[in-house]
């Protein structure tokens, strides 16, 4: 019966990481944008493995994150995520941080895909730092350097190079439309 009781409790402790608000913020929820405006974070992958000690959820295999303006693709992601209570005093979680590792792939819904080893999203910031061999590519154009890091609420990005590795940029030409 205990075992019953503890796979239980994973299971709603799971389904309330996944389906809970991602930010503190009064926003709507549901709606489109990328302000930590109180939408879904979905994660899917082949094993799951919850430590509520360490609060981190851990999805191993074939990950894929998809948050309304982004997706990343990975072999793994550890969630971790903060407890707290709201004003009626239910528990509430939130998401703290995403670290995706193993060919990270991310497709932002604006256009461009970025690829890296790792890449760490910060929920409250609504930022994304990629390293090892972080690479951006839109259209026929492309950035890379040693770290990279997205502001999705600003629409910018830094690339930054280290020692012998310069940033690297090619651009190619527009042609206008007639």
């Amino acid at each position: 019966m205990n075992s019953i009781r503890g796979r239980l409790y994973i299971l709603l402790i799971f389904l309330f990481i996944l389906y809970a608000p991602t930010s503190a913020s009064s926003g709507e929820k549901g709606k489109e944008g990328a302000s930590g405006d109180g939408t879904t974070i979905v994660i899917k992958s082949d094993t799951l493995e919850l430590d509520d000690g360490r609060k981190t959820v851990s999805f191993i295999g074939r990950v894929e994150a998809v948050k309304d303006n982004f997706r990343i693709e990975c072999r793994k992601i550890i969630v971790t995520y903060l407890s707290g209570s709201d004003v009626s005093g239910m528990e509430k979680n939130k998401i703290d941080k995403i670290v995706a590792t193993g060919n990270v792939k991310i497709v932002r819904k604006e256009g461009g895909i970025a690829t890296a080893e790792k890449a760490v999203y910060y929920q409250g910031e609504e930022k994304i730092v990629l390293t090892g061999n972080p690479r951006i590519v839109r259209g026929e154009d492309s950035i890379e350097g040693e770290r990279v890091i997205l502001f999705l609420n600003d629409k910018r990005s830094i690339v930054e190079g280290s020692g012998e590795q310069k940033v690297r940029a090619v651009f190619s030409p527009r042609r206008e439309k007639k």
